[in-house]
């Protein structure tokens, strides 16, 4: 697997200028040893959706980011940015996105828009409140002992899930300080695995038996209950941002704070789930080398407040800004990279990031603007308000010492490093390697896509 992965990296960077369209370079922005071109106008950045995620598996498909600079008088913020995906996964997920931010639409408002579709024939699921759920690796893995191994779909689930949303944000008496309201519109379809599709076209030593999954015993014994088939919850969002980047894309210094409530009250969505959800998140940067070194970190709580959570909102990451298209946590290539998708999911959970980000060389190639950075990382999170769970309806026959644990949750901890492509300090391309710390949350991962973490 691991040189399958290097040898789509290697086309993925090798291919992608040539998808790449200049603006209209103007004058230069002294930035470092090396000079910025100020760009004006329209830049175009396209590329063939190659990349990699452990979770996920190998992205096929084609992305395109499009920036306006207007005059260049505010390079490198750009006035509009426009971004469009169409691609799927070969472990089932499809993603169809189109995104929006804007500081210009409107006067003196931001404006980012959200319509997302995504299709998860396989979305990760271990149960709840971190380490009291047991992972079995074995019984996913058809590799070693088969005398245990059950199916590599047992901790999946299929998901289909449509997003259309719109926030804004305004200044509230403050330059720095922002208000911020918005809708997002959240129908949720959940089911299980649907194995005869996912076996279509596969050899017979590779197909997966009909056996049930985590998901599926979960809800013949009653845990996931009336929300196990998905739902709609619609909600409101408000907030306050404080924000004092030099550069969003990768600030060199600066604070980013943002307390947002999530309302979803029952009569906006399918009437059967009230509740509020509250994140906390504060990021800070430091410069330690000007224009080279950096230290960044994030830590962040997100609970419920008030009213019931169904089960699949319970890992749905809530935050002012988010491009990114799957914002599923604790756990992944957006929260705590090297560490399962979705293994440290509660009614509240915290978590932190620290990392630092080594600009190590400048240049400029075909008209654009571009530097090379390292980054090497520390991610943690844990449940701090647990999910009840009934367990009245398992059978007697059931050994629940291989389903939950007596132990306590604990910090779920992962280190890694990694490697980015940067064009015009907006358009990121990334790759990330994690290391779990602790095998209950799995080995390993690594993750190509777009963007810093935060």
């Amino acid at each position: 697997m691991n040189l399958r992965f290097f040898l789509h990296l290697a086309v993925f960077l090798l291919i992608f200028p040539y998808f790449i369209h200049a603006g209209n370079p103007a004058d230069s922005l002294t930035s470092g040893t090396k000079k910025d071109k100020i760009k004006t106008g329209w830049n175009f950045g396209g590329l063939p959706a190659l990349s990699y995620d452990s979770d996920m598996g190998f992205q096929y498909g084609a992305l395109a980011n499009i920036y306006y600079y207007g005059d260049g008088s505010t390079y490198p913020q750009y006035f509009h940015s426009f971004y469009f995906e169409v691609s799927r996964y070969t472990k089932g997920t499809g993603i169809n996105q189109f995104f929006f931010d804007s500081k210009k639409l409107i006067p003196k408002i931001r404006v980012t828009a959200d319509i997302t579709y995504l299709t998860e024939k396989a979305l990760n699921f271990y149960g709840f409140n971190g380490y009291e759920s047991v992972y079995n690796h074995p019984w996913e893995n058809d590799k070693e002992d088969s005398s245990v191994y059950k199916t590599r779909m047992f901790y999946r689930y299929q998901r289909d899930l449509l997003r259309i949303g719109a926030d804004f944000q305004g200044k509230f008496f403050h330059p720095n300080l922002l208000w911020l309201a918005g809708f997002t519109f959240l129908k949720i379809n959940t089911g299980p695995v649907n194995v005869d599709r996912l076996n279509r076209g596969v050899k017979e030593s590779k197909k997966l038996s009909h056996v049930p999954g985590l998901y599926d015993e979960y809800v013949k014994w009653g845990i996931l209950g009336k929300d196990s088939a998905g739902g709609m919850n619609n909600f409101i969002k408000l907030g306050m941002v404080y924000d004092t980047r030099d550069n969003e894309p990768n600030p060199m210094h600066g604070i980013w704070d943002e307390a947002v409530m999530a309302v979803a009250p029952g009569f906006i969505g399918d009437g059967h789930y009230s509740f509020i959800k509250l994140s906390v998140i504060h990021r800070q940067y430091f410069t330690l080398a000007k224009e080279l070194l950096s230290f960044a970190y994030r830590i962040g709580y997100q609970g419920t407040i008030a009213g019931t959570a169904p089960f699949y909102i319970q890992s749905y990451m809530i935050n002012s800004f988010s491009q990114t298209t799957t914002i599923d946590g604790l756990g992944g290539s957006r929260t705590l990279r090297g560490i399962l998708r979705n293994r440290v999911v509660g009614d509240g959970v915290v978590y932190g990031n620290a990392e630092f980000r080594w600009k190590f060389v400048r240049f400029h190639w075909i008209k654009q603007n571009f530097y090379l950075a390292l980054n090497a990382f520390a991610d943690a999170g844990m449940v701090v308000q647990p999910i009840a769970i009934n367990k009245s309806g398992i059978p007697a026959g059931v050994d629940q010492s291989m389903y939950f644990s007596s132990d306590k949750e604990s910090p779920h901890l992962a280190l890694g490093a990694g490697f980015r492509i940067v064009m015009n300090q907006n358009f990121i391309i990334c790759a990330d390697y994690g290391q779990a710390m602790d095998t209950r949350d799995g080995s390993n991962g690594i993750y190509v896509g777009l963007g810093y973490l935060f």
